[in-house]
């Protein structure tokens, strides 16, 4: 027996300097980094400025590779069933771990088991817009003519299930009110339709909201985030007319479930610095994104109570896709 295990001991000593070597030796080709969603939408630029960054960190080619459709689920699948090694990175989003486990009754992957959070890349603040001509001016305001006249006032949104749908059915729960919901596909087919005034209301990104709304074609009522965003400090935020509201879209950089430790935690260290780095919060802030860093540890848990949050507002609006 003692023989035995000094064998066993012999064999792990020499293989530790061996994994030890592999992990140092990471990343040895380019590494592709998938994102979800359509090209030169903010996911995507977002991706490929922090690409860009852990290119020059690791010294291999961090390439982007668009793959879209089902709500991001496509991408998210192939990254979930790529091996764990590092070299395929998934760009996830609120959607993809968050509100589609809740949305869709089945899903080709599991967004806990099969990924290892790496870190929050960002978050982007939602707004709630108006048509000028909507006599409206304030949160207090809307929810007035709201009350006045259930089931006429419309919102629009990005579409069924989407980030914008349900920050709206959230407002709709803690508010009372009751407005229809006019789903897109897409957030500029609606913001279009908002400034023509086919819609009185959407729910918008604070990217595609903040040029029109600059211009004088729409109105923003307020922001979806706890504190006032520095992009349009004038505007209040939805909590301060209703308490305890917030939502926003959020991203964040994953790998497959079961990627060395030694990997992960090396992408989230350099991760991180790209994120606290002045280019990239300049970057971000063009696109009316806020970078967010963190640890591992925090992003899963931050992934938890999202996925708890919208599973909640998904079964109250009644959202579940079959």
């Amino acid at each position: 027996m003692k023989n035995a295990l000094c064998c066993v001991f012999v064999a792990l000593s020499a293989a530790l300097p061996a994994l030890s070597g592999a992990a140092d030796a990471y990343p040895a080709k380019p590494i592709r980094f998938v994102v979800p969603y359509p090209p030169g939408g903010p996911t995507d630029l977002m991706a490929r400025s922090l690409s860009g960054g852990l290119t020059q960190a690791l010294g291999q080619t961090v390439l982007v590779d668009n793959r879209p459709g089902a709500g991001g689920n496509v991408g998210a699948d192939i990254v979930a069933k790529s091996p764990a090694d590092g070299y395929t990175l998934l760009m996830g989003a609120i959607s993809t771990h968050a509100i589609n486990v809740s949305l869709y009754s089945k899903l080709p992957f599991d967004p806990v088991k099969d990924f290892a959070p790496i870190t929050q890349v960002s978050w982007i603040p939602l707004v709630l817009c108006a048509n000028p001509s909507l006599p409206a001016n304030t949160i207090a305001e809307l929810i007035q003519i709201a009350k006045k006249r259930p089931g006429h006032l419309a919102y629009g949104s990005s579409g069924n299930g989407g980030g914008t749908h349900l920050a709206g059915e959230l407002f709709k729960t803690m508010t009372g009110t009751n407005l229809v919901h006019v789903p897109y596909k897409g957030l500029s087919p609606a913001t279009t339709d908002l400034i023509g005034g086919a819609i009185p209301l959407m729910v918008n990104d604070l990217t595609t909201a903040l040029q029109p709304y600059r211009a004088g074609r729409l109105k923003i009522l307020g922001v979806s985030t706890e504190k006032r965003v520095a992009q349009i400090p004038e505007v209040p935020t939805i909590g301060e007319s209703v308490p305890g509201y917030a939502a926003y879209t959020w991203f964040g950089m994953l790998a497959p479930g079961n990627t060395p430790p030694a990997i992960t935690e090396r992408l989230n260290r350099e991760s991180v610095k790209i994120l606290n780095s002045d280019e990239i919060r300049k970057r971000f802030a063009e696109l009316g994104a806020e970078p967010v860093g963190g640890t591992q540890s925090q992003f899963a848990a931050f992934i938890t109570s999202e996925t708890i949050k919208w599973a909640k507002v998904i079964k109250e609006s009644g959202s579940k896709v079959d």
